[in-house]
């Protein structure tokens, strides 16, 4: 299936109220008297492709101007990476067709649109792109850019060889990265040992104390109870003394307690209720002997850990020193130190991984010398054939005398695309010095070089079965006319024998080359002119190039030329 614009539709544009051009394959003409919005039908396709609108484009009167094409696009054309995030926001439908549309109000305010969703300026230059190469007057200056002419020459060259560039890209791409990996790692191993230095003196630190958040808060508890050692020992000792049978301020409870436990015991087994209060009265006896002892102990030991009070402050000190500069808890210092360990694992294997990685950039770059070599190889094979094949295209446009080469310089460093760029060189006249096209070519001979190279190119790719993207050329015969302008309409048509073409045009020997042919016509209205487009059929056809030879459907020496182009063609 051919891949093309079917559809343009055109609102409120300008001059155009409603147009509504139902396309086909091959070669396409739209003509019309100069000023009669010929330009118009340019600019609303430079619309479909994302163009920034020019002022007072909306027809006066109108609140908006809208264009919309329907377009066959190529198989998974939605696929390209490159179009992934449109490729969500689109309505999960056929394929069959892809329709491009943009609002433009009175206020230059624009929308876009895909399949009917809100899109952006730039989703139809990246769809528009692939869809439609526009060559208008200002367009051909393309010609001129390293980057388009060295697309020419690989083009030229074949799906291999594209193909192949994809692949050096691609391990381009992988030895930057690589690089990049290299380089970083090579700059860690600089400062690897400063850095295990730092490691390993943080994570002894850490482990010297051995940080536990329950041993914290027990120290914490112990530090408090220290502080206080002289009141706690009067304390347990006081109390201690107070249950002594000894006591100093004449006290004598467990003496008391005896005597009461003596007096129960002498009625014992008369009552049950007072045995039950004699044996509690035994067991707090034997309770208060017991406790006494047990503050005597704590008190004597409180007085037998000296300098104890030091070490808990000490212990506790690092454990604040550690957590202020860890993060402030105990738990963020295990955190740093497990990352202290992680880290020196790192740099104690990062050896192996500088030769896993150099090891890994020998390969790809290897893989990336091979494809530069064979792009290299084909560029310099295909150089001479392109040049020889566009200068006998030259001569047939009208530029006889004219010679064109193909220069290959090797860049400084190794791109993307390759080991070197490409140079156009055109001598337009015979005697003249080779120089870059950029410098010498006329606006009339960058189109016909243009449309040289399009029609070699052409050539090359015409095998591939299937209709190629939509090419549009906005008199592209400006300041040519005889047997050039036949020329030059011979290489349109032979352009649209694969794919489709539209060419706004002057020449009849152009138009009358055409499949299909468009009249653009102005028309005086009460208020305002409009512009109207309609495709001609038959003796239209030829009314129409009677127009353009400068005579009229009843000027029968016009009509006979017109209808001599017709039989020609």
């Amino acid at each position: 299936m051919w891949r093309m614009l079917l559809e343009l539709r055109v609102e409120n544009l300008l001059l155009i109220e409603r147009a509504d051009l139902r396309l086909g394959p091959g070669l396409t003409a739209l003509t019309g008297e100069t000023g009669a919005g010929k330009t118009v039908v340019a600019h609303a396709l430079d619309l479909l492709l994302g163009g920034r609108p020019r002022a007072g484009i909306v027809r006066p009167g109108a609140s908006e101007a809208y264009v919309e094409g329907v377009f066959a696009p190529p198989e998974r054309l939605l696929d390209d990476p490159a179009l992934a995030e449109l490729r969500e926001r689109l309505p999960a439908e056929g394929d069959d067709e892809l329709v491009l549309a943009r609002r433009v109000g009175a206020e230059a305010r624009t929308r876009a649109f895909v399949q009917g969703r809100a899109a952006s300026a730039a989703d139809l230059r990246e769809l528009g792109g692939r869809l439609l190469s526009f060559y208008g007057q200002h367009e051909h200056r393309r010609l001129t850019l390293a980057a388009q002419q060295l697309e020419i020459v690989d083009s030229f060259c074949g799906a291999g060889h594209l193909e192949h560039r994809a692949d050096l890209a691609g391990a381009h791409a992988r030895v930057r990265q690589l690089e990049a990996e290299l380089a970083e790692l090579r700059a860690r191993t600089g400062a690897r040992e400063r850095e295990r230095d730092l490691l390993a003196y943080e994570l002894e630190e850490i482990d010297a104390l051995g940080p536990d958040s329950g041993e914290e808060l027990s120290l914490r508890e112990e530090r408090e109870r220290l502080r206080q050692v002289g009141a706690l020992r009067a304390a347990a000792g006081g109390g201690a003394e107070a249950l002594s049978a000894e006591s100093a301020d004449g006290l004598d409870v467990l003496q008391a307690l005896a005597e009461s436990e003596r007096r129960t015991d002498s009625v014992a087994g008369v009552d049950p209720a007072l045995d039950a209060l004699a044996e509690r009265l035994r067991a707090l006896r034997i309770e208060a002997s017991d406790l006494g002892g047990e503050l005597r102990r704590y008190a004597d030991g409180l007085s037998r850990e000296p300098g104890r009070l030091e070490e808990v402050e000490d212990r506790l000190d690092r454990y604040e020193r550690l957590a202020r500069k860890h993060g402030g808890s105990v738990e963020s210092v295990l955190a740093h130190a497990a990352r202290c360990r992680s880290e020196l694992e790192g740099l104690e294997t990062a050896e192996q991984s500088i030769d896993a990685v150099e090891r890994a950039l020998a390969a790809v770059a290897a893989e990336e010398d091979e494809h530069a070599r064979t792009l290299s190889a084909a560029r310099r094979e295909a150089a001479p054939c392109l040049a020889e094949a566009v200068t006998g295209e030259l001569s047939e446009l009208g530029m006889e005398g004219a010679s064109f080469s193909v220069g290959l310089e090797p860049r400084e460093q190794r791109t993307a695309l390759g080991d070197e760029r490409v140079e156009l060189l055109i001598a337009p006249n015979a005697g003249v010095a080779a120089a870059p096209l950029r410098e010498i070519a006329s606006g009339g001979e960058l189109s016909r070089t243009m449309l040289a190279l399009m029609t070699v190119a052409s050539a090359a790719g015409a095998d591939d079965g299937e209709g190629g993207e939509t090419l549009v050329f906005d008199e592209v015969d400006a300041g040519i006319g005889g047997q050039t302008a036949r020329a030059v309409g011979r290489k349109l048509a032979r352009l649209a024998e694969h794919r489709q073409v539209l060419c706004i045009t002057h020449l009849p020997q152009i138009a009358s080359l055409a499949d299909r042919h468009f009249r653009i016509e102005k028309r005086p209205g009460t208020d305002l002119a409009h512009t109207v487009v309609e495709e001609l059929a038959g003796g239209a056809v030829v009314d129409e190039l009677c127009r353009m030879l400068g005579g009229n459907a009843d000027d029968d020496g016009a009509r006979r030329h017109a209808e001599a182009l017709l039989t020609a063609a």
